[in-house]
């Protein structure tokens, strides 16, 4: 029987009426060692259950014990890493490490072992005079985890620790928490939007409205749904009418669970696979529209959390986009760029950039930390001058920031736009008057932003009030209420959860469909998969352009996937015998890329079965994109190009 480090019974908590509880009736057992998932959608009451278990806040009632005691008390035994985690920015790495372990009343002989054992094990000791406020995202959240591991604590409370870092970075920081739980037997408790990552953890439990709806592995989880995945390539001009006429055809009612667009393809999750592979076909045939290609598949762990949140919620229906001045279909080039340069002193953040980018395509901008893409959405959208080059936008190459180009344009940047002391409702009569909304139109297209974040009869909240999933959702619908033909997305769904992000496309596709241009970036690359076209940046490079599918069959080698024991010991051996970004850990399955599967197959589970772990299974799959994402940065690094080392 697994050791209970954290127990939990009818936690309740509020704020204000007693009648809104934000956790209501929560009960939950943890194991020392594990890795343990809390997700769920925004306002599910993960934050305030965080900040319980960690003795920042007492309960208003439930029994909570952390490590058999109540956790006010074992608070120096516990390492809380906040959503808004506190770095000194004008501190060193090593300064900042110090003063944390001040607060913990390390000893000076302590910290001298620790620190040099947790920067050497993040992979920061060769920046420890660096500043904080020079440090790229991922190194950040790096140093953040230093520093609540310097006093050896034995349960680690993480709430969104890699919201915003690219996936390099991400999976980096995941493979240092697998090696915390088994060299240092760490519990960690991590609440997370990315559902890639949820699948490494050794449980999860979606939590709604203040309560645990289901706990278990994440392939129980999966399992659960009872479904299977098929995806339909098709052409991407056909995909919106394959997905209506899919969702709305009575001989799928019996079969079909789900139909998702994708950037290239529909997702169908269905009970019977086979039977509904032979209906699809013939009413897509019936239809002239023609399969390119037709796969079967497991859901994944989003599917399933996005299926359940809907059993328990439902969609959230906003009703249409308030149009007054429809938009003129066109296959004209909305964003172009020629030659594209920016030079900083001495640094060349962005080297010959060429895009061209049409009316009615949603194309991705994809890249780690510090590549140069936001430099490079800035200069396209007439913020910052090109060192040199050309940008089109709109139609226009010269005076971009002009009223006229202005007026077309929607920009969500990366970080939050809008101001925290103003209301929901001022922030968006802010926005109204800065993109000349007429005020006769105005009240329609507030409410419409309203009802698009789920936040009517709100309009007089406090905007630094609002969790940041439900700021982002506000920012976009500030972006893009005044009707613009372009509109640039600078990481717009950080932090948001999965069936808002869904919500959140549903809408650029509309908006798409319609015939606006869109650029966006995003570091969750399970929803780079709605882009049209995806490019790849690196080290201020586009070193990679094409459909997510034509990236991905771009790639060199094979993927193989492994089910065996003994996840890490497996990663961190086959490391070893092969080149490291070779192998990587997706979920509870491996994943290596191999030049020749039939001759190095054998060679793989001779090594892994010397060192006793079992190899359950192995098939040869697709790459994912974020398996394409690494691949192109550490092949960008093999050809010289100056890459930044999280």
């Amino acid at each position: 029987m697994p050791h209970t480090v954290i127990s939990v019974r009818d936690l309740r908590h509020f704020y204000g009426k007693q009648t809104d509880e934000a956790v209501a009736g929560l009960n939950l057992d943890i194991y020392q060692g594990e890795i343990f998932g809390l997700i769920g959608p925004d306002g599910a009451g993960k934050t305030t259950t965080f900040q319980i278990l960690s003795g920042v806040m007492p309960q208003k009632s439930g029994i909570v014990e952390v490590l058999n005691s109540q956790a006010r008390d074992v608070r120096l035994q516990l390492g809380y890493l906040t959503q808004r985690f506190s770095l000194y920015q004008d501190m060193s790495i090593l300064e900042n490490l110090r003063y944390a372990a001040g607060l913990h009343e390390v000893s000076d002989a302590a910290f001298k072992t620790r620190s040099k054992h947790y920067l050497e094990l993040l992979d920061l000791a060769q920046f420890q005079e660096r500043l904080a406020g020079r440090l790229s995202g991922g190194m950040k959240q790096k140093l953040a985890l230093c520093c609540v591991l310097i006093h050896q604590p034995k349960i680690l409370l993480l709430d969104e620790p890699t919201t915003g870092v690219d996936p390099v970075s991400r999976r980096e920081f995941w493979d240092i928490l697998a090696q915390l739980a088994v060299t240092e037997n760490i519990t960690t408790v991590v609440a997370t939007p990315y559902l890639d990552e949820a699948e490494r953890c050794s449980r999860i439990a979606l939590m709604y409205e203040g309560k645990i709806q289901q706990c278990d592995t994440p392939a129980n989880v999966k399992a659960s749904l009872g479904v299977q995945r098929l995806e339909v390539y098709l052409a991407i001009a056909q995909l919106d009418q394959a997905a209506d006429i899919l969702k709305n055809n009575v001989d799928l009612r019996d079969t079909v669970s789900d139909v998702q667009r994708f950037g290239d393809r529909l997702d169908v999750l269905t009970a019977q696979p086979q039977e509904t592979t032979k209906r699809i076909k013939n009413i897509l045939k019936q239809q002239q529209m023609e399969i390119e290609n037709l796969a079967v598949d497991s859901p994944t762990l989003e599917n399933t959390f996005v299926a359940r949140l809907r059993e328990l919620k439902g969609d959230n229906v906003a009703g249409n986009y308030p149009r007054f001045f429809p938009l003129e279909k066109s296959t004209a080039t909305a964003i172009g760029a020629e030659n594209l340069n920016k030079i900083f002193g001495n640094f060349r953040a962005v080297k010959d950039i060429n895009l061209d980018i049409k009316y009615g395509e949603v194309f991705g901008l994809l890249g780690a930390n510090g590549a140069g893409k936001t430099t490079t959405i800035k200069m396209l959208c007439g913020l910052l001058s090109a060192s040199s080059g050309i940008v089109s936008l709109v139609g226009e190459t010269g005076q971009l920031r002009s009223a006229k180009v202005r007026q077309q344009l929607g920009y969500m940047s990366q970080k939050f736009t809008l101001y925290d002391d103003l209301t929901i409702g001022q922030n968006l009569e802010f926005y109204c008057g800065v993109y000349g909304i007429p005020r006769r139109h105005r009240r329609v297209k507030k409410n419409w932003v309203l009802q698009m974040s789920d936040l009517e009869g709100q309009e007089d909240r406090l905007t630094a009030d609002l969790p940041g999933g439900w700021k982002q959702r506000v920012a976009f619908g500030a972006a893009v209420m005044h009707e613009p033909k372009v509109v640039f997305l600078d990481e717009p769904t950080s932090g948001v959860d999965p069936l808002a992000r869904r919500e959140f496309w549903r809408w650029i596709n509309q908006f798409a469909s319609e015939g606006m241009a869109v650029l966006v970036t995003t570091h969750y690359l399970e929803e780079a998969e709605q882009c049209h076209r995806l490019g790849f940046m690196v080290a201020g490079e586009l070193v990679a352009q094409g459909t997510p599918r034509q990236v991905k069959q771009e790639q060199p080698g094979q993927l193989v996937e492994w089910e065996c024991t003994h996840l890490q010991q497996a990663s961190d051996l086959l490391k070893e015998r092969l080149d490291r970004r070779r192998v990587s850990i997706f979920g509870s399955r491996l994943h290596t890329i191999l030049d020749n599967p039939q001759a190095e197959i054998p060679i793989v589970e001779n090594w892994l079965k010397e060192n006793g772990i079992k190899v359950q299974s192995h098939r040869e799959i697709e790459f994912s994109l974020e398996d394409v994402f690494i691949n192109v940065v550490e092949q960008a690094r093999q050809r010289g190009l100056d890459v930044p080392k999280d």
